[in-house]
């Protein structure tokens, strides 16, 4: 079994935050692009069972319908017998009824990038929208069928309280979504709060923001699955778990990336390469430490962790003699519990300083 995440790069507007490959909108440029991402999807995909697809980007929904048609055209290339799920993401401005009645019956899993309803967030951030159009198109949503929706929350802001985050988020709280991914800001390169010299909150400010969104998210029976995500009972996203769990996935489209037997690879995130056929930009092919290596990283993301015995059956070692966990363990770093070994959730915020005492 595999997954598929596929990118469409178009954006009507450009977030000041965001480093995803995007370029604006433009007719002409969609049109030949779908043309190239199914040559690229015809080219390397292996016929594989295909357990759920993600289409991100970038803004899926600022294409018009028929483009939309043309994307959803492309699960005709794949072995879809066992799809569970279609993730499918969206800019809250572009939601409306049209869209949704497409959408219908193709995708069973929303992805809303809604962020904040602070007025001063949304400014820096370059988005405009309000709590009132949200809870419309999150009502419209449900009332057309769409029983599993995320929605993002970025967090950590310089000048944003304590009082203003949580004022925030209890708003979000009041959408009802059923998954919620939460994002501390970071300042990328090539962006506009980088250009601009942007400053986000002290590492200190936001370590207490994240360990106050836990605690919220708690009290609302939110089951704390991975460090930035929270799902109600039986809505965790089975896309996104196989990327910690450490299994295979195709990405297509620029700048996607993907891990197919025993190679990960990043395409290109230049869009004129990707039309002219020069996909992949790097490779890497794993060796047998890689691959451990990438099952203990993406695997300590998850809060209950990973199987030891799991882990040492698929690569015929022992966890204890390969990686230096005793002393973890007994700083209380690492815990063990019911065969699980996972990162004390107290200690989940500097889970990366953990990671490099073991790699």
């Amino acid at each position: 079994m595999k997954s598929v995440y596929i990118h469409i790069p178009f954006c009507k507007t450009i977030c000041s935050y965001c480093d995803f490959c995007k370029v604006y909108y433009d007719d002409k440029n969609v049109a030949n692009y779908l043309k190239v991402l199914k040559d690229e999807i015809e080219d390397f995909y292996n016929g594989e069972a295909i357990e759920s697809i993600y289409i991100g980007g970038g803004t899926p929904s600022c294409l018009p319908i028929p483009y939309l048609k043309k994307v959803f055209a492309l699960f005709n290339c794949f072995n879809v017998e066992a799809l569970k799920e279609v993730t499918f993401e969206c800019n809250l401005n572009d939601i409306n009824e049209a869209l949704l009645l497409f959408l219908k019956g193709k995708v069973n899993r929303l992805s809303i990038g809604i962020q904040s309803f602070n007025s001063e967030k949304l400014k820096i951030m370059g988005r405009n929208h309000t709590f009132k159009e949200a809870l419309e198109k999150m009502s419209l949503c449900r009332r057309l069928g769409f029983s599993n929706i995320n929605v993002d929350f970025i967090y950590g802001f310089k000048e944003e309280t304590v009082q203003d985050m949580k004022k925030d988020l209890k708003r979000l709280l009041k959408l009802k979504p059923n998954h919620i991914s939460t994002y501390s800001l970071m300042i990328e390169n090539h962006t506009l709060l980088k250009i601009n010299n942007y400053q986000r909150c002290s590492d200190e400010k936001d370590a207490f923001f994240y360990k106050e969104i836990c605690k919220v998210l708690k009290k609302e029976k939110f089951h704390h699955y991975e460090v930035s995500n929270f799902a109600l009972k039986g809505c965790a996203s089975i896309h996104n778990l196989r990327y910690w769990q450490n299994k295979e996935y195709y990405g297509f489209g620029v700048s996607a990336s993907g891990y197919i037997d025993h190679i990960r690879y990043t395409n290109t995130l230049s869009l004129t390469k990707y039309m002219k056929g020069e996909f992949i930009k790097e490779r890497e092919i794993l060796t047998q430490k890689d691959i451990m290596d990438y099952h203990l990283m993406l695997g300590f993301r998850l809060v209950e962790g990973f199987s030891i015995e799991s882990f040492e059956n698929l690569y015929q070692v022992k966890l204890e003699e390969r990686y230096p966990i005793k002393p973890l363990l007994k700083n209380k770093d690492l815990m063990i519990k019911k065969g699980k070994i996972f990162i004390n959730p107290d200690k989940l915020y500097v889970m990366n300083e953990i990671l490099i005492k073991m790699i």
